[in-house]
C-alpha cells in the first residue's frame, strides 16, 4: 500500500504571519496537533501544539502578537504520496516525528500522515509500532524517565521496542 491511500487530503495550511493563537484556534477546530505552515504556494515550516507550547508561551511570547514564523519548524521532513507505507512508517521512527506531511512529486502539499492512520491501515504489521517506538525515544535512549517509577530507558507500559 501507498502513503495517498492512507493520508488525509483536505488539509488546512497555515500562513507564517498568523499569530500563534490564531493557529491554536485552528488547531483546536480541526481537532489535530500539528498544521503545515504555507507561503507563496511552497511548504516553509510545520507548527505542532508543543511548537507553541515550548517555543512560544513557555518562553513568554504573548499569543495574541508572536507569529508562526518564530516558533514554527523549518527543516520539513516529508515523504511522497507513491511511497510505501512501510517505508515511510521507518522514516517516521528514524526523524522522531508522529506526523508527516505528504508531497506529490513536483512537491506541492497533497496531505499528511500521521502514526495513527499507519496503524489503523495495518494493524497486524509491526510497521506502526517501530514507528512508534523511534518516535519515543529520546536523543539520549530516554536516559531520564518520562513518568514517576518509569525506570531510565524503559519504554512506556514497561514494553520493549
Amino acid at each position: 500500500m501507498q502513503i495517498n491511500e492512507i493520508m488525509t487530503r483536505d488539509v488546512e495550511l497555515a500562513n507564517p504571519t498568523d499569530t500563534i493563537q490564531t493557529a491554536a484556534k485552528m488547531m483546536a477546530d480541526l481537532d489535530t496537533g500539528a498544521l503545515p505552515v504555507g507561503e507563496n504556494d511552497r511548504l516553509v515550516g510545520v507548527v505542532t501544539d508543543r511548537d507553541i507550547a515550548v517555543r512560544g508561551v513557555a518562553p513568554g511570547l504573548h499569543p495574541a502578537t508572536a507569529t508562526l514564523r518564530e516558533v514554527m519548524t523549518e527543516k520539513i521532513r516529508y515523504c511522497f504520496e507513491d511511497e510505501a507505507i512501510e517505508a515511510v512508517a521507518d522514516k517516521m521512527g528514524e526523524w522522531q516525528i508522529r506526523r508527516l506531511p505528504v508531497l506529490s512529486r513536483e512537491k506541492r502539499l497533497v496531505g499528511i500522515v500521521s502514526l495513527g492512520d499507519i496503524a489503523v491501515a495495518l494493524p497486524e504489521h509491526d510497521a506502526a509500532k517501530k514507528a512508534l517506538c523511534g518516535v519515543s525515544r529520546s536523543s539520549a535512549q530516554q536516559a531520564q524517565p518520562a513518568f514517576a517509577g518509569q525506570k531510565p530507558g524503559q519504554a512506556a507500559r514497561g514494553e520493549e521496542c
